[in-house]
């Protein structure tokens, strides 16, 4: 399926958009194929309890060479 081309990921930076690490990418010579986003979460204790409230999230591309 995917013609013996290596899979690289790109992850959007903290100061970047989406579309500058898209165009980023293909200055590379590379296409995306898959978008991932991770949340990330911060630990917050109330009293003795404790609970995870989300804060940012990670954004990651999958993405092979172009032809």
């Amino acid at each position: 399926m995917n013609n013996g081309r290596k899979k690289i990921t790109f992850e959007v930076q903290e100061n970047e958009t989406i579309d500058a690490c898209l165009d980023r990418m293909k200055k590379q010579g590379y296409t995306p194929v898959r978008r991932v986003e991770k949340p990330i979460f911060r630990e917050v204790m109330n009293g003795k309890e404790k609970s995870y409230e989300p804060v940012s999230r990670q954004i990651i591309f999958e993405a092979i060479a172009s032809e």
